[in-house]
């Protein structure tokens, strides 16, 4: 792309786009999860992994040329370059757009950070039964608990 025909609305409709597909992956992430099918995990987090990476491409190149237009290159700079420069006719409604799908995705990656956590927990306190590190867990044939407790020897000198 000819950066003197670069300005920051130039990719706001794929920004969108890929936004779009992003809230789908998180959506399907999200039924990943609860299904905790980690063979359908690990396909979805590869897709999502490409396509946010191709996000922040197309957000440092609109952060470059907001630059290179005089303004902050952040999300205010594209507030005040759409209010002041002649952007392309739809770039004000796409970008409002991008932000409202933007929140969207957010709170999704938040929901399923729950999840994951969850999951955390869930298999954390697992390996610590398993390893005999939670307290109360099983009991033997004379009814004591099958978790040895490790004492500490005294040494007088």
């Amino acid at each position: 792309m000819n950066n003197q025909n670069v300005t920051p609305d130039s990719s706001l409709q794929e920004e969108y786009q890929l936004t779009q597909r992003l809230v789908e992956l998180l959506k399907q992430e999200q039924a990943q999860l609860i299904k905790a099918d980690i063979e359908g995990l690990i396909a979805v987090t590869e897709e999502k992994n490409r396509a946010v990476a191709r996000m922040s491409e197309l957000t440092n190149g609109r952060y470059r040329a907001l630059a290179a237009a005089g303004f902050a290159s952040k999300e205010d700079g594209m507030r005040a370059w759409l209010n002041t420069s002649t952007p392309a006719s739809d770039a004000s409604q796409c970008w409002q757009d991008l932000l409202k799908l933007a929140q969207s995705a957010k709170t999704l990656n938040n929901t399923n950070g729950l999840l994951i956590n969850k999951h955390l927990v869930r298999n954390q306190t697992a390996l610590n039964v398993l390893q005999g590190t939670q307290g109360g867990g099983f009991y033997g044939p004379n009814g004591q608990s099958t978790t040895k407790i490790q004492a500490r020897g005294l040494v007088v000198g």
